[in-house]
């Protein structure tokens, strides 16, 4: 008689593998329960913060290999040690080889980053592009390494977001699963970056996705944990910046002065941001008009950087060495205006040249020196009252960074984890509170919000602003079989008339024309050659277009209280 053992442990062995099966075509059509989807967010911040620390490390590798430096915190120094014309040339050589790569692999030459993300969160189920999104990476890791004067957190957060993508694409998530995973992956890079979970998690949650609901809380957190977790594996338990002593403050007596310096504070921010957009334009106008190669854009802005770092070699990368010293008091009031003139000059180049990077640690090291330079003449001022200078330029390090990102919660906190000084949390919030406000009224928000806007994409606002631009005429639209289609003769009626709308319109170009024309429905067709009828495709009805909005928001509000 046969042994029963093997058959029956063959048997057991197919059950597992066909549960196996069964689950994971569960998971592609249904989506994640809640315990799969917490162990999906560890696997996705564990790959975040690997792709983060990489990129870290792929940055300061080459840096030191381009600039000859043995520690790229203190490039400057060994920056002053080159040739002229290595210092001029190194941004030009990383400049053509960014402006080659987006060339070949985006279409539209500009290297993606935080901005790309919040509309991917908003508009593409938590979707962002993945092979633009994988040159944008590759391309600022250039730029930082060979000159650029911008940051490696949006390369970071952006490369973090095709992360997630892929493993929306690969379970086949909806949009509110896409959106949760995005935010974990986002948690996670921005954790490993700076070593700071807290602030991790709550960028992704007031900066991308916008909200704070309770779902994405739990998944978001493991997140950015695990990232934290690989920073900490490969950078070590440290803050990025080591100020000099407990900083004290007396709170009836400084407090006005902390006020008013988080109204220069945004006024700072705003000129930063302000200038980058100014540039972009005068950039893009000069490319037109001289009919220069998009390629060739970012190493035309390596050349200005080139020259403007032979003189003033700070402006040269991340710029966290400067921002150290602004922090620990070891720089001169001339030397904080002149480098905080410079680096904004630097970032705009940078910026408009299309090189990539982020603008959080530009904007870290400008609020530093503002903050510096304000708190001299305070204390020189003022000796008697006033505490320390250093207190001053913490202060005015969270007030730009909130102002730029539009970001006072997240910025707090990542301040605090930067540095690890806890003790002065009541003149960061005071110059972040008034920092942001004014900023937010001189601009669309946040810098993110504003390059949105300036594309047309209106995500400012809220969701009442982009929604109607989510849905397509034709996907609305009851075509000629409909039931309760629209009558043939009052469809000619209409189109002669000289009112119609196209089917690849959206919602958003479909509701100024009923305004407009208070019509019920508006034809839509496909016009034909010269002298031809259009074709009537069928007819988009006023009240579904209305039904549909009102869905998207209640789906909205839906998820954000959720």
């Amino acid at each position: 008689m046969a042994d029963p053992k093997p058959s029956f442990v063959r048997g057991q062995i197919n059950d597992v593998v066909e549960a196996c099966q069964k689950g994971w075509t569960v998971m592609r059509h249904r989506g994640p329960s809640q315990l799969q989807f917490w162990f999906i967010a560890l696997l996705i911040g564990i790959a975040a913060g690997l792709a983060a620390a990489g990129f870290r490390i792929s940055i300061e590798w080459l840096q030191g290999v381009l600039y000859d430096a043995k520690d790229v915190r203190s490039l400057q120094e060994f920056v002053t040690d080159l040739e002229w014309y290595f210092i001029l040339l190194i941004p030009v050589a990383g400049g053509l080889i960014t402006g080659v790569v987006l060339h070949l692999f985006t279409p539209d030459g500009r290297a993606r980053s935080v901005a790309e993300v919040i509309e991917g969160a908003a508009m593409h189920n938590g979707r962002v592009e993945k092979r633009a999104g994988l040159a944008s990476a590759f391309a600022s890791m250039i730029t930082l390494s060979s000159g650029g004067s911008t940051g490696r957190e949006g390369p970071v957060v952006h490369l973090a977001g095709v992360i997630s993508s892929w493993v929306s694409g690969l379970i086949k998530a909806d949009g509110i699963t896409g959106r949760d995973l995005l935010g974990c992956a986002v948690a996670a890079a921005v954790s490993a970056s700076f070593n700071a979970p807290i602030a991790g998690a709550l960028f992704a949650l007031e900066v991308v996705l916008r909200h704070f609901a309770v779902h994405a809380f739990a998944p978001i957190v493991i997140a950015s944990a695990a990232g934290t977790i690989i920073s900490r594996l490969t950078f070590g338990d440290v803050t990025e910046f080591m100020l000099p002593v407990e900083s004290a403050l007396g709170f009836y007596r400084e407090l006005p002065a902390f006020l008013m310096l988080g109204l220069l504070c945004g006024l700072a921010a705003v000129v930063m941001m302000r200038a980058i957009f100014w540039a972009d334009t005068i950039g893009t106008k000069f490319q037109a008009a001289t009919g220069m190669p998009r390629w060739l854009r970012p190493a035309m802005a390596g050349l200005l950087l080139g020259g403007l770092a032979i003189w003033f070699p700070h402006i040269i990368g991340v710029g966290y060495g400067t921002t150290s010293a602004a922090l620990t008091g070891e720089l001169f009031l001339y030397e904080a205006v002149i480098f905080t003139v410079l680096k904004v000059i630097a970032v705009a180049i940078t910026m408009a040249g299309r090189m990539g990077g982020g603008v959080f640690s530009p904007s870290l090291m400008v609020g530093a020196l503002t903050g510096l330079s304000f708190g001299l003449i305070a204390t020189g001022v003022f000796p008697d009252v006033s505490g320390s200078e250093t207190l001053y330029a913490l202060a005015g390090m969270g007030a730009v960074a909130a102002a730029v990102l539009g970001a006072p919660i997240s910025t707090t906190l990542i301040v605090f984890e930067l540095t690890g000084d806890w003790q002065t949390g009541l003149a960061v919030m005071v110059a972040v509170s008034l920092s942001s406000a004014l900023s937010s009224k001189l601009v669309d928000r946040s810098f993110f919000l504003t390059q949105l806007e300036r594309r047309g994409v209106h995500l400012a606002a809220g969701p009442q602003a982009y929604l109607l631009s989510m849905f397509r005429v034709n996907n609305v639209m009851r075509g000629p079989d409909h039931p309760q289609a629209a009558d043939d003769d009052l469809i000619w009626q209409v189109i002669e008339e000289g009112v119609f709308i196209g089917p690849n319109a959206t919602l958003e170009d479909a509701m100024p024309i009923f305004e407009d024309t208070n019509r019920a429905f508006l034809p839509v067709v496909t016009l034909g050659a010269e002298g031809e009828p259009p074709t009537i495709l069928g007819a988009l009805f006023q009240v579904d277009a209305l039904k549909q909005y009102n869905r998207a928001l209640a789906a909205t509000a839906a998820e954000e209280h959720s």
